[in-house]
């Protein structure tokens, strides 16, 4: 799934201890990726969480992707912080499941928290 995922790659996002419903994304702000504020764009820092959340819910043997998501941003992040999301599946049931992932910076402080719901494509007929 990562060699496919250009933007990822392209942001320099590494994917990290990815098991059955856990994954880990690390990326660094880039001088590109902060606002006019000084402070990371939050559309990274959803991006990311957004990566770790498909690595964790795609752990499984059927292609499922996001059905909807939200963050609540905690703190800034600024140009040069290494940040790190951890996913983490609360539940899942049916072809639907439920991931919260923490972004923090390296050194601990909590950036934003990301809830996404899954859901799991049908195999297509032949």
């Amino acid at each position: 799934m990562y060699a496919a995922d250009r933007s990822s790659r392209h942001l320099g996002i590494e994917i990290g201890d990815v098991a059955a419903g856990r994954a880990r994304a690390t990326m660094t702000v880039a001088d590109t990726m902060v606002n006019g504020h000084g402070i990371a764009h939050g559309g990274y820092v959803f991006l990311l969480a957004d990566t770790a959340f498909a690595f964790a819910c795609n752990t499984y043997e059927i292609v499922t992707v996001a059905a909807a998501a939200d963050v609540v941003f905690v703190a800034p992040a600024r140009a040069g912080d290494v940040l790190v999301a951890e996913a983490v599946e609360r539940v899942r049931f049916g072809r639907a499941g439920v991931y919260d992932v923490t972004v923090r910076r390296d050194d601990g402080e909590v950036i934003a928290e990301f809830r996404g719901n899954s859901r799991a494509l049908r195999p297509e007929s032949p």
